[in-house]
C-alpha cells in the first residue's frame, strides 16, 4: 500500500531549488500566466492528499520536477514539454482532465499529456516490453514525438532516484524495463549520454557484483590509463602537426556496460579487454579535401603503430547506409597493447554526434524499415532553434503498413497492413486458426475476413464443427497463416482419403474380396492419378464410382499382377527397442500444461537445459521451426530468451497431474565417509515413485562430487527427497542442476 503525499522539509526545498533553475532556463519560452496556473495546480494537488506516493515511496510531484529539469538540461525540451511533465500527477490522479489543460495551456501541452495517457494505458494492457514490438508500438501510438524523450527521461530520473533504495522486485522490473525498452529508445534518438547512463545502471542494479567489479577495475587503472592514452598522443599529435593538418584529439574511456558486454561476448576477464578506451582523431578540413587528409592521418599512424587488418573499418569509401563516415583502425601502441583509433572530420564528427550516425547498426540494436531516416533527424531538429515548431507537425504515421492489436489478456501482435481475423487466429495457433468462425473485435462480432486495425483488442470465436476451406488461401495475408492453411487443407485430404478407403474396404468385402495393397497400387497408376490421396479424394466426393473400381480391380487380379516389395513378416520377438536413444526428457506427456491463452493439448517439449517438471513455475518458448519450448521461470536461459525474444515468450502453467515422471539430475557435494554413496542411493531406492538413471561420482582430497539422474512424478516428491537427502551425514550440498 503506498502511502499518502506529505512533503518533507528536504522535499520543499529540493523542488524550491529545480523550479528557479529550471525557469532560468524556459523563462523566454513562458506565455504570460503560465507561472500563476501551474503554482495553483500543483499547490492544489499537493493540498489535495489525492496524490500517493509511488512503490519506491517516492514523491511524484518532486520526480515531476526532477524530470522537468532534465528534459531542460539534456535533451533541451521547453515550455510545452516541461508543463506537461509538471501537470502529469495531476492528470494522472484525475484531479485535471487533457480539456482542462487545453484551455489554459493550449493545444500542444494537452497533447503531449494525451501521448503520456495513452503510453500508460499501454502499461495496464501488460503487453510484454522487451519485445520489438513493443518497442515500435510506443513509437506508432505516441502523437507527439516529445513524449517518447519525456519518458526515456522519466525513466533516467528514476533510475537515478532509486539508488538507495533496498526493494528488490520493483527495482529489478524498472532496471529491466530500461535495458530492455528505454536504452534502445534512447540509442536510437541519439540521446547516447541519456542510454549509456540507462545501461550502467541497470546493470548496476541487476548486476551488483559485475559492475561495482568493473567500476573497481576503472579506478584502479585510471592513473595509469591517461598516461598510456597521453604518451599515445603526444607522437601522433607531433606528426599530424608537422604535416600540416589542422586536428584535435579526443580519449574517451568506455562505459561500464559496454565493458561488460565485451567480457561477456570475449568470455574474458577484465583484464582480457584490451579496448577499453578509443582515440578519436577530428581534423578541420574543406569538404574537398576530407578523404584525402584522413588517409594522410591514417598512413601517418600506421607507420609509426602496426595495424591490424583484420580491424580496419572503411566507412570513409563507402559510408554507412545511414550515412556515418569514418576511418575506424585497430593499432598496436607502446607496451604491446591494442589501441582503437578513430578518424573523421569535423564535419563527419558533428553529423555522427548529433544522431544521423547513432552507430545503433553495428551495435546490435535492429531496425526496421522506414524508421532509420526519420529517427536520425530528430537529434538533429533538437538541436536547431526551430526544432520544436518542426516536431509539432511530426505525426507517427511511420508504420502504416504495419498494424499493432491485443488479445484479450493484452497481449500484443504485429501484422502487416491488411491482415485480417483469419491471420490472427493463425498467429495464435494452428488448432485456433482451424476452428475459427469469426472473432470479437472490441466487443462487435466480425467475420474471418474483417481487417485488422491498429489498437483493436481481438477475441477469436471457434466452432468444433469448423474447418479450412480452399478459399481461406484468398482470405489470409500472411504467409504464415497460409502455409498453415495448405498444411490443414492436406490433413483434411488425408483424412478423407482414410474414410473413402475404409468405405472401398467395406464394399470388397461386401463382394467378398479380399484388398490388396500392391493390385490397387497398380489400379490407381492405370486410373491417370499421380497421387493416392487424390484418388481417394476423388472417390470420398463421389467423382470416381465405387463398382467401377471394384471391376476393374477384379480384372486386374484375374491377370494375375504380380505383387511387389518386401512383404516378408516378421516376428514380433526379433523387435528390439533400444533404450538407449530414448529421450531421457518426458514431453506430450498426460500431465496437463496450459499454454497460453488456456489452450491445452499442444504439443510441447521440455527443455533440456533446466529440465522443468510438474509443479514448477514455467514459461514456454515459441522456437525457430514453430513448436513450443517449456522452460522453468529460474532457468539459465531465461533472462537471455526474455530479452532477445520477448516476442516469442508465452506463459504456461500446470494444471492437471498424470502418471508421468520427468528426469531432473541432482548435484551433491559432501566427505567421502564410507558408505556415504549407499546411504544416498537406499534413500532413493526405498521410495517405490523414485527410479535411479544414473549415477556419476568424482572423489578429490576427502570431498567427492556427483550428479545423480532421477525420474521424478513432482516438485512437491522432489522437495521432500532434496530434504532427505541434505539430512545424511557428511552432504554439504544438494541442489538441483
Amino acid at each position: 500500500m503506498t502511502d499518502r503525499l506529505d512533503f518533507t522539509i528536504e522535499e520543499k526545498e529540493e523542488i524550491q531549488a529545480l523550479y528557479q533553475k529550471m525557469r532560468e532556463q524556459i523563462a523566454s519560452s513562458l506565455q504570460e500566466g503560465d507561472e500563476e496556473r501551474l503554482c495553483h495546480l500543483i499547490m492544489e494537488t499537493a493540498e489535495s492528499r489525492q496524490v500517493q506516493r509511488n512503490v519506491f515511496g517516492l514523491n511524484p510531484i518532486l520526480l515531476s520536477f526532477q524530470t522537468a529539469l532534465l528534459v531542460v538540461e539534456e535533451i533541451g525540451l521547453k515550455r510545452d514539454s516541461v508543463l506537461a511533465v509538471l501537470l502529469r500527477p495531476n492528470v494522472e490522479e484525475g484531479l485535471l482532465t487533457i480539456e482542462e489543460v487545453r484551455e489554459q495551456f493550449g493545444e500542444s501541452v494537452a497533447r503531449i499529456l494525451h501521448g503520456l495517457q495513452r503510453i500508460q494505458n499501454l502499461y495496464q494492457k501488460n503487453p510484454v516490453v522487451e519485445s520489438e514490438n513493443f518497442r515500435n508500438l510506443l513509437l506508432s501510438f505516441a502523437e507527439d514525438m516529445r513524449v517518447i524523450l519525456i519518458m526515456i527521461a522519466d525513466r533516467v530520473n528514476l533510475m537515478r532516484q532509486i539508488r538507495d533504495i533496498t526493494l528488490e522486485g520493483p527495482k529489478h522490473e524498472v532496471s529491466q524495463e530500461a535495458a530492455y525498452l528505454y536504452a534502445p529508445l534512447a540509442h536510437k534518438l541519439g540521446l547516447y549520454k541519456l542510454k549509456s547512463e540507462l545501461e550502467d545502471l541497470s546493470l548496476k542494479y541487476l548486476e551488483h557484483d559485475a559492475y561495482y567489479h568493473i567500476k573497481d577495475k576503472l579506478s584502479e587503472t585510471k592513473k595509469s590509463r591517461d598516461a598510456y592514452i597521453e604518451n599515445f598522443i603526444k607522437p601522433v599529435s607531433e606528426r599530424l602537426t608537422e604535416a600540416g593538418l589542422k586536428f584535435h584529439i579526443k580519449g574517451r574511456t568506455k562505459s561500464i556496460h559496454s565493458i561488460w558486454q565485451k567480457m561477456k561476448k570475449q568470455k574474458c576477464e577484465f583484464e582480457g579487454v584490451y579496448d577499453l578506451f578509443a582515440i578519436r582523431i577530428i581534423i578541420d578540413s574543406p569538404m574537398e579535401k576530407e578523404k584525402m587528409q584522413c588517409w594522410q592521418a591514417f598512413a601517418l599512424i600506421t607507420s609509426m603503430y602496426q595495424p591490424n587488418p583484420k580491424r580496419l573499418r572503411d566507412w570513409l569509401s563507402v559510408p554507412k547506409s545511414n550515412g556515418y563516415e569514418s576511418l575506424h583502425i585497430t593499432v598496436l601502441g607502446p607496451e604491446k597493447k591494442w589501441v582503437e583509433v578513430q578518424i573523421r572530420t569535423e564535419r563527419m564528427d558533428e553529423i555522427a554526434e548529433r544522431g544521423v550516425a547513432a552507430h545503433w547498426r553495428y551495435k546490435g540494436v535492429k531496425s526496421e524499415s522506414g524508421l532509420d531516416e526519420w529517427l536520425t533527424n530528430i537529434r538533429s531538429m533538437l538541436e536547431t532553434s526551430d526544432g520544436m515548431e518542426a516536431m509539432d507537425q511530426f505525426k507517427m504515421d511511420l508504420y502504416e503498413d504495419e498494424v499493432f492489436v491485443f488479445t484479450p489478456k493484452g497481449d500484443l501482435f504485429k501484422f502487416p497492413k491488411g491482415a485480417t481475423v483469419l491471420d490472427f487466429a493463425y498467429h495464435i495457433h494452428s488448432k485456433i486458426g482451424n476452428a475459427c468462425t469469426g472473432a470479437r473485435i472490441n466487443g462487435k462480432a466480425v467475420t474471418i475476413r474483417q481487417a485488422l486495425q491498429s489498437g483493436d483488442q481481438v477475441e477469436i470465436m471457434t466452432g468444433t464443427n469448423q474447418k479450412p476451406k480452399q478459399d481461406w488461401l484468398n482470405i489470409a495475408q500472411t504467409s504464415r497463416a497460409r502455409s498453415k492453411i495448405r498444411l490443414a487443407l492436406k490433413e483434411t485430404q488425408v483424412k478423407e482419403g482414410l474414410f473413402a478407403k475404409e468405405m472401398l474396404e467395406r464394399k470388397f468385402k461386401n463382394r467378398k474380396l479380399e484388398m490388396d495393397d500392391s493390385i490397387m497400387q497398380l489400379l490407381i497408376r492405370k486410373l491417370g492419378f499421380k497421387e493416392v490421396s487424390d484418388f481417394y479424394r476423388q472417390v470420398a466426393n463421389g467423382e470416381v464410382d465405387p463398382a467401377i473400381i471394384i471391376e476393374k480391380y477384379i480384372s486386374l487380379q484375374q491377370d494375375d499382377q504380380p505383387v511387389t516389395g518386401n512383404n516378408v513378416a516378421e516376428s514380433a520377438a526379433n523387435f528390439v527397442l533400444d533404450d538407449s536413444k530414448a529421450s531421457p526428457i518426458a514431453h506430450g506427456s498426460d500431465d496437463v500444461l496450459v499454454i497460453d491463452r488456456n489452450l491445452k493439448g499442444i504439443d510441447y517439449q521440455l527443455a533440456r537445459c533446466c529440465q522443468p517438471i510438474y509443479g514448477d513455475a514455467v514459461f514456454g518458448f515459441v522456437t525457430v521451426n514453430g513448436g513450443i519450448k517449456i522452460h522453468r521461470q529460474d532457468c539459465p536461459n531465461a533472462a537471455e530468451l526474455k530479452k532477445r525474444f520477448g516476442y516469442r515468450i508465452v506463459k504456461a502453467k500446470w494444471s492437471g497431474k498424470g502418471a508421468s515422471q520427468y528426469t531432473i539430475t541432482l548435484r551433491i557435494i559432501g566427505n567421502d565417509d564410507i558408505g556415504i554413496v549407499n546411504n544416498l542411493t537406499n534413500i532413493i531406492s526405498r521410495d517405490e515413485k523414485l527410479v535411479l538413471r544414473s549415477i556419476n561420482i568424482d572423489s578429490h582430497d576427502g570431498l567427492f562430487s556427483g550428479n545423480l539422474t532421477i525420474m521424478i512424478d513432482d516438485n512437491t516428491r522432489l522437495e521432500a527427497l532434496l530434504k532427505k537427502l541434505r539430512t545424511v551425514r557428511g552432504v554439504k550440498q544438494v541442489e538441483r542442476i
